[in-house]
């Protein structure tokens, strides 16, 4: 029960979390990045089911492909003369060194041929584990400006537009907000390897969650930091 991810109760969560976000801060740029994670939860959801699904057009084409190469094979040795019964060592080291360079290049022909389906998941997996990479800066990006010794200490030294300026209880759940965003993308970033153990989009998806959890510490800091103001 508890061994894998349920992505219905990751958009939930990330449901709440936009309306925590829409309710505290309505009409900012945080709120309408909540609800663009929320559509990429959503689609995240369906995406990864789909990744996960066999092709089976894929799957019957390469098939297919792997007979022909096969029965070509046994057609073109059935077709090669022997000129000799025996062959002389000279001989046999070039036949052996034929058929070795054709094993190979065949074997290289199969292996394309069975690991093209991987190979388009793996790439539909970067698109996606991209679009979640750049989200994450996005909500860094939203934090950036919120600084506990600019926005709490003296007003005349930085000026912040109108509405910007925060007290020390906004700004601490605005940067509990960005936190919680960057640990939800961090968990999307694993419904797409939950069920397709590809180790580039594995690596991919380490690395989306070292630079959420690097994010997250320097929110941290700022939280740290804004304790002390109270």
């Amino acid at each position: 029960m508890y061994r894998s991810i349920d992505s219905i109760k990751i958009i939930s969560t990330i449901a709440i979390l936009d309306e925590r976000i829409r309710k505290r801060f309505p009409n900012s740029g945080l709120s309408r990045v909540s609800r663009e994670l929320l559509q990429v939860g959503r689609e995240a959801k369906f995406k990864s089911e789909a990744i996960c699904k066999p092709n089976l057009y894929l799957r019957f084409f390469a098939t297919i492909a792997i007979l022909i190469i096969i029965v070509g094979l046994h057609v073109s040795l059935a077709q090669v003369p022997l000129a000799h019964d025996h062959l002389s060592v000279a001989e046999f080291i070039q036949v052996l060194e034929a058929g070795l360079n054709d094993i190979v290049l065949i074997g290289a022909a199969i292996f394309f041929v069975v690991t093209f389906e991987t190979r388009i998941k793996r790439e539909k997996c970067l698109q996606l584990l991209h679009e979640l990479r750049v989200l994450a800066h996005v909500v860094d990006m939203h934090q950036l400006s919120k600084d506990p010794d600019k926005m709490l200490g003296n007003p005349d030294d930085y000026t912040y537009p109108p509405g910007e300026r925060l007290n020390s209880f906004q700004l601490n759940r605005y940067l509990d907000y960005c936190s919680e965003m960057l640990s939800m993308i961090g968990k999307l970033a694993a419904l797409y390897v939950q069920n397709f153990s590809d180790p580039v989009v594995i690596a991919a998806v380490n690395e989306i969650e070292t630079l959420t959890t690097g994010l997250s510490r320097k929110i941290w800091q700022k939280i740290m930091i804004l304790h002390t103001y109270k």
